[in-house]
């Protein structure tokens, strides 16, 4: 999506005066501008990096520079704790999916900001969208402040003129891997979405004992994952590499999700012709991500990014995060329609999305995540028992 086009729908409301009564700057706005260092793990700027830059373009009083990286997911936590612990913090604010954002509730990385900064942000309730709001409490807790939302999967997405007999079962699937070994595969959960809702919609498919401890009501997922495991080469380090060996013919069916399928196809990665399919049992294992604030930063800019993320939750800037599908649907917040979006978004959605999504959405049960102990413990675990022996190449 050109910036040029973004700008023309998050234009407006994001000025410091519009903010002010928000409650970030009770005392003020700060001496001087502040550099925000905004760190990404979980390409999440495709879908705010121009709301972000227009806030701070309409906002020079607040801000004088942003800085914007990029790094693995797996990487951050041991990254920002170095830095906490020599006192030295710099990385303002990250933008983060569950593994970072869960390994840092964990060890104690971030703000809690819905706690310490009440008045400076919206009320969640009054804001989310019912299902955004329950992975807010239930998985953002104090810590995150849930920015884009996705069903997300599991499903499994194939190439029709190679995948004759769709499978409709785990059990029929699990057959279908053994007779065509090497001909799927799934990426490493702790650093993909799929593989992250794969991980965990696989005991709702299975009826296993307790979807929501894996250490103890996981028997059958975690012999499933062994088995399925005989029929596969490796397991890619992240998503794209899946998309690119299906798009290359090396795979015939991944592991996918809603906006992995709609973007890599608009993007021309994956076919357009790709078809997707769900198994017997599958439930939404939502997908949500976050933004948050590391402890150690420096007070002066703290109210300067409460007033950023405020503004990332009005319905200007949630109407970019349609984007060209690669969180579909995107928006976290109540009242953001496919109609309020750039017309390339609502085009590329109208080309590549599928009819049937809708009825999906509507009619499969959704349940939250893992609590972030136990998605760290899940995570821990599959590496230890499930991709040990398959390094990715």
């Amino acid at each position: 999506m050109s910036h040029l086009t973004r700008r023309g729908v998050i234009a407006g409301a994001s000025s410091f005066t519009a903010l002010s009564a928000g409650g970030a700057f009770a005392q003020g706005a700060p001496a001087s501008p502040v550099a925000l260092n905004i760190i990404d793990v979980a390409g999440n700027l495709q879908l705010t990096q121009t709301a972000i830059e227009k806030f701070a373009k309409d906002n020079p009083k607040l801000i004088s520079r942003l800085n914007f990286s990029r790094a693995p997911s797996p990487e951050l936590p041991a990254k920002l704790k170095a830095q906490q612990d020599a006192n030295r913090v710099d990385i303002d604010m990250v933008l983060t999916g569950p593994g970072a954002m869960s390994d840092g509730i964990q060890q104690g990385l971030w703000i809690d900001v819905w706690k310490s900064h009440t008045a400076a942000l919206p009320k969640a309730e009054e804001t989310y969208h019912e299902q955004a709001l329950m992975m807010q409490r239930n998985f953002g807790q104090n810590e995150g402040v849930a920015v884009v939302y996705s069903p997300s999967g599991p499903l499994f997405e194939y190439a029709p003129d190679r995948l004759k007999t769709v499978p409709k079962t785990a059990e029929e699937f699990l057959a279908y891997v053994k007779q065509n070994k090497n001909r799927f595969t799934y990426a490493r959960p702790l650093n993909s979405g799929p593989g992250w809702t794969f991980l965990q919609g696989l005991p709702y498919i299975l009826g296993d004992s307790d979807p929501s401890d894996p250490m103890n009501g996981w028997a059958k997922s975690w012999a499933y994952l062994k088995e399925l495991g005989t029929g596969i080469d490796y397991y890619p380090g992240g998503t794209t590499p899946t998309m690119k060996e299906l798009g290359e013919g090396t795979r015939d069916v991944i592991v996918s999700t809603l906006g992995w399928d709609i973007n890599p196809r608009a993007l021309g990665i994956v076919p357009k012709e790709a078809k997707v399919f769900v198994l017997a049992n599958t439930h939404w294992i939502p997908d949500t991500q976050f933004m948050c604030i590391p402890k150690g930063v420096a007070a002066a800019k703290i109210p300067v990014i409460l007033a950023l993320m405020s503004y990332m939750l009005k319905p200007e800037a949630q109407a970019a995060t349609y984007d060209k599908g690669y969180f579909y649907p995107g928006p976290a917040i109540k009242g953001v329609t496919l109609a309020m979006a750039p017309q390339d978004s609502q085009d590329v959605i109208k080309e590549y999305g599928r009819p049937e999504y809708d009825g999906l959405i509507g009619s499969l049960p959704t349940r939250p995540p893992l609590t972030p102990e136990r998605l760290v413990a899940a995570f821990r675990r599959w590496d230890q028992e499930i991709g040990v022996g398959h390094a990715p190449k």
